[in-house]
């Protein structure tokens, strides 16, 4: 469990890959984040 291992946030960090541990950032996540800056 570490660097290599693609199953753990800290392997796919590593890695340069998303999936279900670590989520890529979505479009609308963005979004509203952007909109709350502006606020």
């Amino acid at each position: 469990m570490g660097r290599g291992d693609v199953k753990t946030k800290r392997g796919k960090i590593s890695n340069k890959s998303f999936g279900k541990v670590r989520p890529a950032k979505t479009k609308k996540a963005t979004a509203a984040k952007t909109a709350e800056k502006k606020a």
